[in-house]
């Protein structure tokens, strides 16, 4: 176990190795530039000017280096105002996402407003939705998008109003086959707005374009997202920073698309929830991209890792949990891989990542014992690329899986199983709401926390 922990924390410290972009801001680059490329009778203005809209704990005298502009500011509202980064973070897990919908709502509710959000497969589509509509309508736009999503085309569904009356009475193999059968539909029907089922001959035979290779049709989605949001809202990112990930299917390497990179549109959102062979793959500028999920089902780390470094305050929204029973059954190892499979080592990146700060604190207090004089040497400039006292707070949301799902529970979007999903995630944000002290800015000894309602306190050793 030891050395499997060790291979794990080895490969996210591999990963997160690579820094991500440096997302739009109102402060020109010359204002970021390192000191050196900078006349020195113009340091003090840029570094005055830096610490006034940024609110910079950096010293009086030196500019903040490039890589890390942490933007506390006091203020005497809520806690979470104080971060410039308050970002929603939204894994993939297909029918599992009217949970992160569910979040949705309680931050809405509790007056929380994400500046970045982040997603892979349904997390994506999620996403999209939140984006693409404007505050006061969001949580409205998201259930009319699930109710939408979650009927079959063919025959029609028992009222949601008496199953959910009923449900709660019914014993667990009756609730079992009930889910079953939504999820046998799902597969032999698609989903109205999301996927139909492709022919015979459409399945088996060689496809002249690699967009046909699949189970499932999803053209229908596109005219879903271009019904439920709206892209050029989407692509404010000075609104939300909106960043969907995906894997090219011919290199294999992992791909962000970013609103403050590039314009982002349906296809994008299509792509990072192409899961083969269900799924066909989505072209977008002549490469082909499948589900973000193959490669990295939880887009934490592209948050944690983007330059320049500063507060964050993270929703980390888990629909599969890295924690479960020894199965002992076919049907339970069925669920069980997938919940591994999935979970995308969300603990070992928070751990790596919590280090990490740990040493660029570590870094930053070191510098401050070099003399003046000795700043403008080159290995100073360079240890100032590493060192940043940028505070992390990571709130993490995972699904409890119910008793009567079993591996079918990605793809059984029933309502009456999506109206359950739905209330969990919105009882999950509203208890960890409950503790706003989580919500405060963490202190300089340890300036990367971790929150879980369901496991307690949580922790920033």
């Amino acid at each position: 176990m030891a050395e499997k922990r060790k291979s794990e924390v080895a490969a996210v410290e591999q990963a997160v190795g690579e820094q991500g972009p440096a997302p739009q801001d109102s402060v020109s680059p010359a204002m970021l530039a390192p000191a050196q490329k900078m006349p020195a009778s113009k340091r003090g203005a840029a570094a005055k000017t830096v610490r006034a809209r940024r609110g910079s704990r950096a010293s009086p005298d030196e500019l903040p280096p490039e890589h890390c502009a942490p933007e506390a500011k006091p203020t005497d509202g809520p806690a979470h105002e104080s971060y410039a980064v308050r970002a929603l973070v939204l894994q993939g897990g297909g029918a599992l996402g009217a949970y992160q919908a569910g979040v949705y709502q309680g931050l809405a509710e509790g007056g929380i407003h994400p500046n970045w959000i982040a997603g892979i497969s349904i997390g994506a589509l999620n996403a999209a939705i939140i984006a693409g509509n404007p505050p006061e309508t969001r949580v409205a736009q998201l259930r009319a998008f699930w109710e939408y999503i979650c009927q079959q085309p063919w025959l029609p569904g028992l009222p949601v109003d008496l199953l959910t009356e009923a449900a709660p009475n019914w014993p667990e193999p009756v609730r079992i086959w009930f889910d079953s059968i939504h999820a046998a539909r799902a597969l032999i029907e698609g989903q109205r707005g999301f996927f139909s089922p492709r022919s015979v001959t459409d399945i088996w035979g060689r496809c002249a374009d690699a967009g046909n290779a699949s189970y499932y049709d999803t053209s229908p989605l596109k005219a879903t997202l271009e019904q439920f949001a709206d892209f050029d809202r989407l692509n404010h990112p000075r609104e939300m920073r909106v960043s969907v990930g995906a894997v090219n299917v011919r290199t294999g390497n992992f791909a962000y698309f970013d609103n403050t990179r590039t314009r982002l549109r349906p296809e994008h959102f299509m792509a990072s929830g192409a899961l083969p062979p269900g799924f066909p793959a989505i072209e977008i500028d002549g490469e082909f991209y499948w589900d973000g999920g193959l490669v990295s089902n939880t887009p934490l780390q592209e948050v944690l890792t983007a330059q320049p470094r500063r507060d964050a305050l993270i929703f980390q929204v888990d629909l599969w949990s890295a924690r479960g029973k020894l199965p002992h059954s076919l049907l339970d190892v069925a669920e069980r891989q997938k919940d591994i499979q999935y979970s995308s080592r969300t603990r070992a990146i928070t751990d790596v990542m919590r280090e990490q700060q740990n040493y660029r604190r570590m870094l930053s207090e070191l510098m401050k014992l070099v003399p003046p004089a000795r700043r403008d040497d080159p290995a100073y400039r360079k240890a100032a690329d590493h060192a940043c006292d940028a505070r992390r707070n990571v709130i993490q949301l995972i699904y409890r899986d119910k008793s009567f799902e079993g591996s079918a529970k990605d793809y059984q979007f029933g309502a009456l199983t999506m109206h359950e999903h739905w209330a969990s995630g919105l009882d999950d944000i509203r208890d960890t709401l409950k503790h706003p002290h989580w919500l405060a800015m963490p202190g300089p000894d340890h300036p990367f926390v971790t929150h879980d309602v369901h496991r307690g306190n949580g922790t920033g050793e």
